[in-house]
């Protein structure tokens, strides 16, 4: 994710409402239902199955992780569901993005990869192991071991050497943010080791969730009372702590968490799943309804933050699952926030800023209700889905995701990845000959910068 401070720009309130969204939160038809047309205006945005563009990308002004959270919510989409209609643009899209090394790496990303850019496809590919989604043809790369590839890469890149630990944010020194650590890098890093731990069952996933976990106590971005900090920088050893507290954080915690007390059934796990449970319920909501706590009330949600509580969603969904002691406490509020944000979805923008049905379009403040707010894009329509389908998540449901022991289908590879010396940029050393040839380059530019000055005096 790029820093950025522009804000999504608002779309005329005044465009005609000629629908909304309804839905019966008593009646799965109605809720699929309500979740296909949400879905359907979602996809509107996507231009990467379009002849010349970019399987994957999504357009301007969406940053690269955010078309993998996407595909990560449209995998669930069909698993809660059963909608098949964007399976193939989904599988396409997932396979291309893995880049040449299969490792979500691809090289026109190098400029702006960080470490939560890559986790975003690494834990959408996790939901299609663990959702049997289906898997890609033989020869190509397959989605558990897509996020092994991304699990020891994340092992490679903890950094010892600053604040006892962790993951900075970005992966390449000449990228702002290399000098930052940050829950967010580090929750992906947690989340997929705590989710590969459930699924294979191989303990060496669950001492690295456990180690994320003391890491991050120890450096303080999770306090006591369970509230997780955005990140520190290096140069103060993390000690100068930015508090803003996000819900993507939150969310990317608890369901962790929830995977490790579902391996473990340890009283350890549990407590942190309560403690993350309460302070989430207690932080992040207004009447039942989920809120952006830096930005939203400030109207300063940028394009990235607009997308940030649909993974709650997910996450608090999948926590409900995983550690069943919640549902009763988290899915009353994911309800209500689905609730909410459904009235949102009520607006008509103008054709070039939503290609949906007229009347679904969906707004970013879910506390206005049926007002709708005029923020649309793919965040906003993201974030209503994945609070409409995960509604369909019932209590001791059968229907959960799978492991290696459970008819997951997936085939890994613990071996996959790269060492960094294979994708970090290396300095190489200049010969005297490249020298004499730069002096020479040096001193024809600046005759010609002379000459040029000569001219433009006399002139």
């Amino acid at each position: 994710m790029r820093p950025t401070l522009q804000t999504a720009g608002v779309v005329s309130l005044l465009a005609g409402v000629t629908g909304a969204i309804q839905v019966d939160f008593t009646s799965d038809d109605s809720i699929k239902d309500a979740a296909s047309t949400t879905a359907f205006g979602l996809l509107k945005y996507y231009t990467g199955n379009n002849t010349g563009d970019t399987p994957g990308n999504l357009p301007d002004p969406y940053f690269w992780w955010e078309a993998g959270a996407m595909f990560g919510t449209m995998i669930d989409y069909w698993f809660y569901t059963g909608d098949e209609t964007y399976n193939d643009v989904t599988l396409q899209a997932m396979v291309h993005q893995a880049g040449e090394d299969n490792d979500y790496m691809p090289q026109n990303q190098t400029r702006s990869l960080g470490n939560d850019d890559q986790g975003f496809w690494a834990m959408s590919a996790m939901s299609a192991a663990e959702n049997n989604f289906p898997n890609p043809p033989d020869g190509q790369p397959q989605w558990l071991a897509l996020v092994q590839a991304v699990f020891n890469e994340y092992v490679s890149r903890w950094d010892a050497d600053t604040c006892g630990g962790g993951l900075r944010w970005q992966i390449f020194t000449f990228n702002t943010g290399f000098n930052y650590k940050n829950s967010i890098s580090n929750g992906c890093f947690f989340n997929i080791a705590s989710r590969l731990a459930r699924y294979t069952g191989n303990e060496t996933y669950a001492d690295w969730a456990e180690k994320i976990w003391d890491w991050m106590e120890d450096v303080k971005f999770i306090d006591q009372d369970f509230n997780i900090f955005d990140g520190a920088g290096v140069d103060d050893s993390c000690s100068g702590i930015n508090k803003a507290q996000w819900t993507y954080n939150a969310g990317i915690f608890l369901q962790g968490s929830a995977m490790m007390y579902n391996l473990t059934e340890n009283d350890t796990w549990k407590q942190r799943v309560e403690g993350l449970m309460a302070r989430t319920a207690a932080y992040f909501f207004d009447d039942g309804i989920v809120v952006e706590r830096p930005c939203e009330t400030f109207n300063s949600c940028d394009f990235d933050q607009q997308s940030f509580k649909g993974y709650l969603m997910r996450w608090m969904a999948s926590a409900s699952q995983m550690a069943p002691f919640t549902f009763d406490t988290l899915m009353p509020l994911v309800k209500s926030s689905a609730t909410a944000a459904a009235q949102q979805c009520s607006g008509s923008p103008a054709a070039n800023e939503y290609k949906g049905q007229p009347g679904t379009a969906c707004g970013f403040k879910w506390t206005e209700k049926a007002n709708f707010d005029g923020l649309v894009g793919v965040g906003e329509q993201m974030s209503a889905l994945s609070a409409i389908q995960y509604t369909l998540v019932k209590k001791q449901q059968a229907k959960a995701p799978v492991t290696a022991d459970s008819g997951g289908t997936s085939v890994g590879d613990p071996n996959a990845g790269r060492p960094p010396d294979q994708y970090m940029p290396m300095m190489v050393e200049i010969t005297t000959g490249e020298k004499v040839a730069a002096g020479f380059l040096t001193t024809a530019i600046a005759f010609s910068v002379a000459g040029a000055s000569f001219f433009i005096m006399k002139e």
